[in-house]
């Protein structure tokens, strides 16, 4: 039987399950933004890679939390994109998530920099 996000955090120890959750759904958000933004003729679903994995997480963040996204993703352990990679590798060991062989922990280092995304970028939006 697939253990728990809360059973792999406690497990593990890096990470709040929280993030973990968090980084699930942001493959799900990941995946919904870039059919959106491609052609609809294609078929079926296409490979994520770790950079696009990374920036679909960032704007989630900034959906769900705004200007606090930071502090939130920080709280939860996460506080570079590499920690990204780790939580989707950790996911793989336990059969949440797959990964194709040209896939490396790699691809989520330096993808970019959390102050600069989720602060220094950040813009208000007046409705």
């Amino acid at each position: 039987m697939k253990k728990t996000l809360e059973e792999i955090s406690s497990q593990d120890g890096r990470y709040d399950a929280k993030a973990l959750k968090f980084v699930f759904d942001g493959l799900g958000h990941t995946i919904r933004r870039i059919r959106d933004a491609e052609e609809e003729d294609q078929e079926g679903p296409r490979h994520i890679t770790g950079a696009e994995l990374a920036e679909g997480i960032a704007q989630l963040a900034v959906e769900r939390w705004g200007l606090l996204a930071r502090m939130v993703l920080n709280h939860w352990g996460l506080k570079t994109t590499r920690d990204f990679g780790e939580i989707v590798y950790l996911m793989i060991a336990h059969k949440w998530m797959a990964a194709q062989e040209s896939d490396h922990i790699e691809d989520f280092d330096n993808v970019y920099d959390f102050e600069q995304v989720f602060e220094k970028q950040y813009r208000f939006e007046i409705k």
